[in-house]
């Protein structure tokens, strides 16, 4: 379902799963917000004890992995994409082509809310590069830029 708001775009879970084809347990993303096509979106995702990541990493200090909140960044892009560019988007595979200048400030554990602000540098064609902000409580936790590739089969 998508909402409109005062600045733009809600998509909750179910549309999301329409829009992307990620699935549990590895759809990192459970709300996206204040979605302005073609420039920004707003992803947010519930870090919960029950993620099957915190058996391993680490049982004695859960912390989510990095990796996994660059996932979240690329994800909340492709809904911002699927967006954009409409309907005929839903459900295309989306790559990574490259990921720069990642910085991981602060540790992601049980409990936090992870709000990930995505923005559009540029698209070219299939090429579509963002930069992303993870924050919780408004103290930025990672940041990234990265470039994706969505394919038409």
């Amino acid at each position: 379902m998508v909402n409109e708001t005062e600045t733009g775009k809600a998509v909750d879970i179910n549309r999301i799963m329409e829009m992307i084809p990620h699935r549990y347990p590895f759809l990192m993303v459970d709300k996206v917000v204040d979605i302005v096509a073609n420039e920004s979106a707003v992803g947010i995702k519930n870090v919960t004890i029950n993620e099957p990541f915190f058996q391993g990493h680490f049982p004695q200090r859960p912390v989510m992995p990095g990796v996994l909140i660059i996932e979240a960044m690329a994800q909340t892009a492709a809904v911002l994409v699927v967006s954009t560019l409409g309907p005929d988007s839903e459900g295309k595979l989306v790559y990574f082509m490259s990921v720069d200048e990642a910085r991981f400030r602060k540790p992601v554990g049980p409990g936090d809310q992870l709000h990930i602000h995505v923005t559009k540098q540029r698209s070219r064609g299939n090429v579509w590069k963002f930069r992303a902000e993870a924050k919780v409580n408004d103290v930025l936790m990672a940041e990234a830029t990265y470039a994706a590739m969505i394919l038409d089969s």
